[in-house]
């Protein structure tokens, strides 16, 4: 029974610490799949003094106004500063005085088993908490946009539709990640952005508006090659990426690569997904000089490919 009070206390102390800074996110839709404007609904938690808050990229983009609510009843409109929807992030600027906010945690800190709260406003019912464990590290998500949300926090800590974009916390009530999904269907099985991605992500967007990344301008897809194959180019790995589409104009048709060309490697490093492709083309790559290592009809070849930076219609 001590134990349990000790739990409770622990709990109890985090959500007192982290429940004021988390807001309840709603959003005008500038346009619906029907062409009429909608409402979405969503969590947010704010994240410096001077009223910067996360929340899910898809329940505010494409937004035409934004409103708030806090936990001390205030509603607040809030500016959409920039939005990822390759990240399934958003940054919003709330614009009242003396708000609260919570502390980003560092994320790879985080452990299998540690605590996990999360606090949101599921089905718009506002400062629900829940509470589970953190059931695995280094999960990769899809985005909205087909990039790979890479180093993902998988819990257990029970997730509904409204809870996304609210904090998920540690013991300490510091945010370790920002809550994006749930496997429909499932239960117990529900993911969060590390909150080391959400600082990413601010920077970015507070430096340049957007989140800066390297472009090819290819469609690929996963492809699985033969065992001979892979043995004959000393491959570690038989998976590799082929190209499925090549934009005109685009940096890869500069460099000569073709459709049906299958990548193996950039810059020395293996591509054994399309997660391993976007991961490699991060802002770093931008304007650089990348050797791609490829297959054409059965011959290894090389190409050197410099990305420009991803288009905003790409």
């Amino acid at each position: 029974m001590n134990l349990m009070r000790a739990l409770a206390g622990e709990v109890s102390a985090a959500v007192e610490k982290v429940g004021p800074a988390v807001v309840h996110v709603r959003a005008i839709a500038a346009r619906s799949p029907r062409g009429r404007a909608g409402l979405a609904s969503g969590s947010g938690v704010i994240v410096s003094p001077d009223g910067y808050a996360l929340t899910n990229s898809h329940v505010v983009h494409h937004s035409a106004g934004v409103e708030t609510e806090l936990g001390d009843g205030r509603t607040l409109l809030a500016d959409l500063v920039g939005d990822d929807p390759a990240t399934d992030l958003a940054l919003l600027r709330l614009s009242g005085d003396a708000l609260p906010h919570a502390e980003l945690a560092d994320s790879n800190a985080v452990r299998v088993g540690d605590f996990a709260i999360a606090v949101g406003s599921p089905f718009g019912l506002t400062r629900t908490v829940t509470l589970g464990i953190v059931s695995a590290l280094g999960r990769t998500l899809q985005s909205q946009t087909g990039r790979a949300i890479e180093g993902v926090i998988q819990t257990d800590a029970p997730l509904n539709p409204g809870n996304s974009g609210g904090p998920l916390v540690d013991g300490e009530g510091a945010v370790i990640g920002i809550n994006t999904a749930i496997v429909l269907g499932g239960q117990g099985v529900c993911f969060a952005v590390p909150s080391n991605t959400a600082s990413f992500v601010i920077a970015e967007v507070l430096a340049h508006g957007r989140v800066r990344r390297a472009w090819l301008g290819i469609s690929a897809v996963e492809v699985l090659l033969p065992s001979r194959v892979a043995r004959e180019q000393q491959l570690e790995s038989p998976r590799a990426v082929a190209v499925r589409g090549l934009q005109a104009a685009s940096p890869a048709a500069a460099a000569g690569l073709a459709v049906g060309d299958v990548l193996l490697g950039v810059a020395g490093s293996p591509v054994t997904s399309v997660a391993d492709l976007h991961r490699l083309l991060d802002r770093n790559a931008i304007g650089a000089s990348l050797e791609v290592s490829f297959l054409r009809a059965g011959a290894r070849r090389t190409a050197s490919v410099r990305p420009g930076e991803i288009p905003a219609w790409a």
